[in-house]
């Protein structure tokens, strides 16, 4: 069996408020609410697996019915399950409002993952999966939900120095959480314009220059979207630039995480930078112009 990709972090239940035209605070606003799995983590894992990709989660759950729901979904979706925390804090829930193509408001309620991240994180340092003396060798993708300081014993712990670690930011509230890959040997940052000006400490006019940039800050690699403006791939020796489909914007939570499970994906079966580059474009704009899930 093929080494799976760990995704570690949120896996919870997104309830979702969409309505076609844009939202003013405090107004009412007839339109549909959706209440599906999701979480950075999670989002990532669904992604991959409808690539075909083996993937497991490493994460907290609670002993309830929503906890329940999303094992048992994940477990359909050929997810492995075996490494999932589980206790008494409740599952955790993410709420959005998403107006006229836009994110208007979001909460992202990730407290147990927090409260018990140290244990999500256990069985790559206590020999179950990895450990200090056989760190993990495979793909390990990090949601910024979990804290800074956890993201900084994982860039310095060595029994994550041999994994290919990929990072979400998961909002750009929380990109600041990714600076201790800022110098990491292994660390590639996926951010949107917006995310990678906060870890950079000031904006960046356009994508291709806010990678270079964080590359030279001293990120392994960086891929930096912009809505529908170019997106560029950067490392030390290469730039890429892309641009994504002009479609019609029908929802946008999950649309980054979809980009990155993408690009992964085709790295991993053999893409070159600008085939992976341009796949994640082309997959992230089915993505947030569907209703359902796009084809793959």
């Amino acid at each position: 069996m093929s080494t799976p990709i760990l995704c570690i972090g949120s896996v919870l239940w997104d309830i979702i408020g969409t309505h076609e035209e844009s939202q003013k605070i405090g107004f009412d606003k007839g339109g549909h609410i959706s209440i599906l799995p999701g979480g950075v983590a999670m989002n990532i894992a669904m992604a991959l697996r409808r690539f075909d990709q083996p993937v497991a989660l490493l994460t907290y759950l609670g002993q309830d019915a929503q906890g329940d729901s999303l094992i048992a979904d994940a477990t359909a979706r050929g997810m492995d399950c075996a490494h999932i925390l589980r206790g008494a804090h409740p599952t955790d829930r993410y709420m959005a409002i998403e107006a006229g193509g836009n994110l208007f408001a979001a909460i992202a309620d990730a407290h147990s993952l927090e409260k018990n991240e140290a244990d999500v994180i256990a069985p790559l340092l206590d020999g179950r999966l990895g450990s200090a003396d056989q760190p993990w060798v495979g793909m390990i993708v990090l949601d910024g939900n979990l804290t800074e300081h956890t993201l900084e014993f994982i860039a310095e712990n060595p029994a994550f120095r041999a994994a290919d670690i990929r990072l979400a930011p998961a909002s750009p509230g929380k990109a600041l959480r990714l600076r201790p890959f800022l110098g990491a040997a292994n660390g590639t940052a996926y951010v949107n314009l917006e995310e990678a000006g906060t870890l950079l400490g000031a904006p960046a006019p356009d994508a291709q220059r806010a990678a270079k940039a964080l590359v030279q800050k001293g990120m392994k690699c960086a891929v930096v979207t912009d809505g529908g403006n170019p997106c560029a791939f950067a490392t030390v020796d290469a730039m890429i630039n892309a641009t994504p489909p002009s479609v019609m914007v029908k929802r946008v939570t999950g649309a980054g995480d979809s980009f990155m499970a993408a690009h992964i994906s085709a790295e991993m079966t053999g893409a070159d930078a600008a085939q992976a580059l341009q796949h994640a474009c082309a997959y992230a704009a089915e993505y947030i112009s569907s209703e359902g899930q796009p084809n793959v």
